[in-house]
């Protein structure tokens, strides 16, 4: 892996918690990329995701699009979000990145926060906004920016737009794979790693195009029915960290231990949680035909190639949760607007073609879908970097 461009460490002087910042390329001079907050992040880690950044932001790259990639970066927090010091620990670290924040970086929600939290932190550091390093290159600032306000308020169901969009992404690039393998939506069984932003929204778009959900964790343990979980009633008790409250559950759903999503009796495993979720040792664990990772990293390199041996296909986060990157730079340049069925065509158009794009790549070169993925951002990045100019 390339070095990135910029990596630091920041110490709390309070609590003496650690928080980082990785950017791994710049494009026009701004870089995109969420911050994550749980216990035990390392720099390593969201180094990791800020080069996963520049390649999610370069598959997307569509010369006939008014979204322009921007470079990849990443920001993360050692801290368990539940913590009662979480929040004010979260304003502190982005008062320190305020400099990076206001010139180069622009963030938002990801692993264990919420883009409200990140908002509300934001402004009390004295932010513009998170996304505030875009404005420059926008045709119109204000305009874009009542366009990103409108479709940040508009929910389907009780869920946010912002949610949705990543789950549309996700669905449609598990639907996709089924659709090239010929096989039916119908009496597809899919168990879930996650019911928060990603997982939720996912698990309702698969359910509704005629899957099947048999299984969901979060972090009390699994949650469990071969005949079907009831998705929207799970979606309804859940709490902000996508916590299912168990009074909910229906006479034959089983709970059982944490990691039993893994082993579950499904065709498709979506990870939607963790990094570094299945590993070598557990991956052997795994009887699904496609593991979709909604999560970013979570699956372990060591884990990849003997999953691809043993016929497994693993979809990965560079494109299957490229989406919810890809709709706010979709909505905030003028792709698309607050409507969310022009919001949901529009990220199925796209999602389908670069899933359809690096599965084809990978059999061609004979290689696993993310070395395909990778290629296929390799063969862009030139050509952005040509076009708009990037500082390595």
């Amino acid at each position: 892996m390339a070095t990135p461009l910029l990596s630091l460490t920041w110490t709390d002087h309070l609590t003496g918690r650690q928080g980082f910042l990785v950017v791994d390329r710049l494009v026009r001079g701004v870089a995109s990329g969420g911050l994550r907050m749980r216990p035990g992040c390392t720099l390593e880690e969201v180094t990791g995701l800020a080069r996963g950044m520049t390649v999610k932001e370069a598959l997307h790259y569509d010369p006939a699009s008014r979204y322009v990639p921007l470079g990849g970066a990443k920001g993360g927090i050692d801290c368990d979000p539940r913590d009662p010091e979480a929040y004010p620990l979260l304003v502190r670290y982005l008062r320190a990145m305020r400099p990076y924040i206001e010139s180069c970086w622009t963030t938002g929600e990801d692993l264990g926060l919420t883009q409200d939290l990140v908002d509300r932190a934001a402004a009390e550091a004295g932010l513009v906004s998170s996304i505030q390093a875009v404005y420059p290159l926008l045709d119109d600032e204000a305009e874009a920016r009542r366009r990103l306000r409108d479709a940040f308020a508009v929910e389907v169901g009780g869920i946010g737009l912002d949610e949705l969009a990543g789950g549309c992404g996700v669905a449609e690039a598990a639907l996709a794979a089924l659709d090239l393998a010929g096989v039916p939506y119908t009496g597809t069984r899919v168990a879930l790693q996650g019911l928060g932003t990603m997982g939720g929204a996912t698990a309702r778009f698969l359910t509704r195009a005629g899957l099947t959900v048999v299984a969901v964790a979060d972090v009390r343990g699994t949650v469990a029915n071969p005949a079907g979980l009831d998705v929207e009633a799970l979606l309804a008790a859940r709490d902000a960290h996508g916590t299912v409250d168990r009074s909910a559950l229906r006479s034959g759903d089983r709970e059982l231990p944490g990691d039993a999503w893994l082993s579950a009796d499904a065709d498709v495993l979506v990870p939607a949680a963790v990094s570094y979720a299945i590993d070598a040792g557990n991956q052997g664990r795994i009887t699904a035909r496609w593991v979709v990772e909604a999560a970013n990293m979570p699956v372990r390199p060591e884990a990849e190639l003997p999953l691809a041996a043993r016929g497994v296909t693993v979809l990965p986060d560079v494109v299957v949760n490229s989406g919810t990157n890809a709709w706010w730079w979709w909505t905030l340049f003028g792709d698309i607007g607050a409507d969310a069925e022009k919001a949901f065509a529009y990220t199925r158009r796209s999602m389908r073609d670069l899933v359809e794009r690096m599965l084809a790549r990978a059999r061609a070169d004979g290689t696993t879908p993310r070395a395909a993925a990778h290629a296929i951002a390799a063969d862009r990045l030139p050509v952005i970097a040509e076009r708009f100019g990037w500082y390595r």
